[in-house]
């Protein structure tokens, strides 16, 4: 990310002096507002989560998946990484605090209080434009909370002052020194200044001309965030939906790409949930809470179905009775937006009802940049992966390198019976080699097959990976042919092979935030001459192996394997 406008001035001015320079040049551009003080309400705040809340107060802070423990100094520890810095100073945890009845409004205007007290102007992060633009969001949102009559009546004009700063400086910073999401949050931040400050129609209609260049360039035609992760895609249809509510607040007219977008980005924001109404796992994302889910589709105000396929975002969804399949056949996201890409072509996820039974492992989010490069690389998938190399290259440093040229998929249907066709040629460089994958879902939705191919050079060791839910109990038959899956409802799946060797091996998964232990059935094999061909299907046992007491269950598995 370009260095804040911060971080450049201090070194050429010395703290002091870019201090000095801050206040004198925001003091008399603060973008034609005015008197520093509020003129309407930006509409409507989100919900916060009391556990979290109660955390906060007993300073065990957890953000981004790193947690400090009463840190000091408060805003600036030496421990903390960059990204639990941003979430800190972003206030984006204010609603979990003021969700804690009684004291948690107090220590919300105790932390507002220190903040303001703090020598933060020249700290590169507080001052990063998404950073500002979400903690303006926040402190307007909440800010009869935050100064109400009440409390110290010395906070309001001090907070007044502070966030007129902060819009100035925004102004001057959001178009230049974020892009991608963080662009639109910085926006998000910049509108809702300028409406609660009553600012002039024009620069209102300026901050609102440069949101829809960012829908053009960010959201696809088929409702996908350029980023293709589905985490971000819930994000930047709350924050779309935050800058449509605060338009509306002020009666200023929604313009129509913004309504178009958000009308295209909930059925897409529905595409990636499973049956457990939580999201799947590709390019960084998480699973995310189904209530809060449930909440920004509600605000968004958009009906549409989820699409049975996403060509632009590259992605298919496979829905038969209760069952649910969902492909990664898409290309990694454009540079600026892949700072969360995974190397995970053609994976899948596959659910049953509310249950997941083949996953993907997951993002891990914390402050360990080697398993942040594990989380994302081809093995933490479900898909074939030749010689432990990934498809899309994850450098050291965290950028996407190396990706394949051409990354595609067909589909078919008939009389409800689904079929998609999907390759891509990231080993064709390094391995002369071409991998495809079709797979097939039938109508009751109890039968799926899949058959992954490689052509090309002979040689090359592989290794098609089902990562199983960590809810998920496998078990290997003696022949080393099938293993038996048992989902927490007791009901069984049989996963047979033929191709490749099969094996049970350990899995980590991390869909929920934390890392839990898990199980994958690993195919491996080896290229051939005339190349390699990988048949498997998984279909559910009859009703009855399911039914029985755990004892006439276990014996049952035994006789089934």
């Amino acid at each position: 990310m370009t260095a804040p406008l911060g971080a450049v001035r201090t070194r050429s001015l010395g703290r002091e002096a870019w201090r000095r320079a801050m206040r004198a040049f925001y003091r008399h551009r603060l973008v034609g507002l005015g008197p520093p003080e509020l003129k309407h309400g930006i509409g409507q705040a989100w919900p916060g989560e009391p556990g979290r809340g109660r955390a906060l107060l007993a300073g065990d802070i957890t953000l981004e998946g790193e947690r400090l423990r009463n840190p000091s100094p408060l805003w600036f520890p030496p421990a903390a990484s960059p990204e639990w810095l941003a979430a800190w100073h972003s206030f984006l945890w204010l609603p979990d605090l003021l969700a804690v009845e009684g004291t948690g409004r107090e220590k919300a205007r105790d932390l507002v209080a220190s903040w303001l007290g703090e020598e933060t102007l020249s700290h590169p992060i507080a001052w990063r434009s998404d950073v500002l633009g979400t903690r303006i969001f926040f402190w307007l949102s909440h800010f009869d909370a935050i100064v109400g009559a009440d409390g110290d009546q010395s906070l309001r004009p001090k907070t007044l002052s502070s966030l007129a700063l902060q819009l100035g400086h925004l102004a001057s910073s959001a178009p230049s020194q974020s892009w991608g999401a963080a662009r639109l949050r910085a926006l998000k931040g910049l509108v809702a200044g300028i409406a609660a400050f009553g600012g002039r129609e024009p620069h209102l209609s300026h901050a609102v001309a440069a949101l829809e260049r960012e829908i053009a360039l960010q959201i696809h035609p088929d409702g996908g965030h350029l980023s293709r992760n589905p985490s971000q895609q819930l994000r930047v249809l709350q924050d779309l939906t935050d800058i449509r509510a605060i338009l509306r607040a002020v009666r200023f007219a929604v313009p129509r790409p913004l309504d178009d977008a958000i009308e295209r980005m909930a059925p897409m924001l529905r595409f990636f949930r499973h049956g457990d109404r939580r999201l799947a796992l590709f390019n960084g994302s998480f699973e995310e809470d189904g209530v809060f889910i449930d909440l920004v589709l509600s605000r968004a105000e958009a009906k549409g179905r989820p699409p049975a396929s996403a060509e632009s975002s590259g992605f298919h969804r496979l829905e038969a009775a209760k069952s649910l399949l969902l492909l990664d056949a898409g290309r990694p996201p454009p540079r600026g937006f892949d700072e969360s890409a995974h190397a995970g072509p053609l994976s899948f996820e596959f659910s049953h009802e509310r249950e997941r039974i083949i996953v993907n492992c997951g993002t891990y989010r914390g402050p360990k940049a080697s398993w942040r490069r594990v989380s994302r690389a081809s093995a933490a998938h479900s898909v074939l992966v030749v010689a432990d190399t990934n498809s899309v290259e994850i450098k050291k440093d965290g950028a996407v390198g190396r990706v394949p040229r051409a990354v595609g998929a067909e589909r078919a249907e008939e009389g409800g019976r689904l079929w998609v066709l999907a390759s891509h040629d990231g080993y064709r460089e390094r391995f002369g080699l071409q991998y495809a994958r079709q797979l097939f879902l039938s109508a009751d939705g109890e039968d799926l097959r899949g058959e992954d191919r490689l052509n090309g050079l002979p040689g090359a060791r592989f290794a098609v990976r089902f990562h199983l839910h960590p809810a998920v109990e496998a078990a290997l038959a003696d022949d080393g042919k099938a293993a038996l899956l048992r989902l927490p409802s007791g009901a069984l799946w049989r996963l047979r092979a033929a191709g490749a060797e099969m094996s049970l091996g350990e899995s980590i998964y991390l869909g929920s935030g934390e890392a839990q232990k898990a199980q994958q059935v690993v195919l491996q094999g080896s290229v051939d001459p005339e190349g390699a061909v990988v048949r498997w299907a998984l279909r559910r046992e009859p009703r009855s192996a399911s039914q029985m007491t755990p004892s006439a269950s276990n014996a049952a598995i035994s006789a089934l394997l």
